[in-house]
């Protein structure tokens, strides 16, 4: 996982079921107050949707020209996460 002033960025583009959905976890447990978790991956994430609801995260997800996912994850409470985010 590497960082940014906005961010943690985490690619498991590469990891096989169950190891993305442990990674994101991991992450969510150390992301920072005012980042957003952003994960790079070659499916959509359906199974981790329920799990980021029940967690109080806000997630956006959008699939780039390449049919790879992009995954912005942060806490509702925190808006500051959320504005970079959704910018």
């Amino acid at each position: 996982m590497s960082s940014t002033d906005d961010n943690s960025w985490l690619d498991v583009s590469q990891l096989e079921p169950p190891e993305p959905m442990t990674a994101i976890l991991d992450a969510l447990e150390i992301l920072e107050p005012g980042k957003f978790l952003h994960v790079y991956h070659r499916r959509e994430p359906f199974p981790l949707y329920k799990l980021l609801q029940d967690m109080n995260m806000k997630w956006q997800t959008r699939c780039d020209d390449s049919g790879m996912y992009h995954i912005h994850i942060w806490p509702d409470s925190d808006k500051v996460a959320e504005e970079k985010a959704m910018a």
